[in-house]
């Protein structure tokens, strides 16, 4: 398993740009527009951590802008921690055993969410390219939030 980054929800992308790199010292890494998805992902890095982070061997801080308004309240600003994982289906099942809730399964042989018993969510991504949908992940519902 490899720590990947926290996502951060923001309202303006230049206001957000101003701290995070012109004042706080992170530095952009890469820029992700999604017209699909009616969203952008920025992802910044720590100075010390950029001959790492070009590579995406660093964690980074993604901050997401959604295109449509959305004002957050209690902490829904705050989006996610994420981590690479070698087999999503693996860790889903080694978490369910656990007694863990699947709250988002990895219908799609990619991405997963667990919550935290203080309700933090992570994201699960698998490493590589995602597997063939198979059950029961592939039917699995949705349980709660994430």
């Amino acid at each position: 398993m490899r720590y990947l980054h926290t996502m951060v929800r923001i309202t303006d992308i230049d206001q957000s740009l101003d701290f995070y790199c012109n004042k706080f010292g992170l530095v952009e890494t890469r820029r992700v527009d999604s017209e699909k998805g009616r969203y952008t992902l920025i992802f910044l890095a720590a100075p010390g951590d950029m001959p790492e982070a070009k590579e995406t061997k660093a964690p980074l801080m993604e901050l997401t802008y959604n295109w449509d308004p959305e004002e957050y309240s209690g902490g829904r600003n705050f989006g996610h921690l994420a981590f690479e994982v070698d087999d999503i289906y693996e860790t889903c099942q080694s978490l369910m055993d656990a007694g863990v809730t699947i709250n988002r399964p990895p219908r799609d042989g990619r991405m997963a969410f667990v919550k935290s018993p203080d309700d933090i969510s992570f994201e699960l991504l698998q490493k590589g390219e995602a597997k063939e949908p198979v059950e029961p992940w592939a039917s699995m519902q949705n349980t709660g939030s994430w």
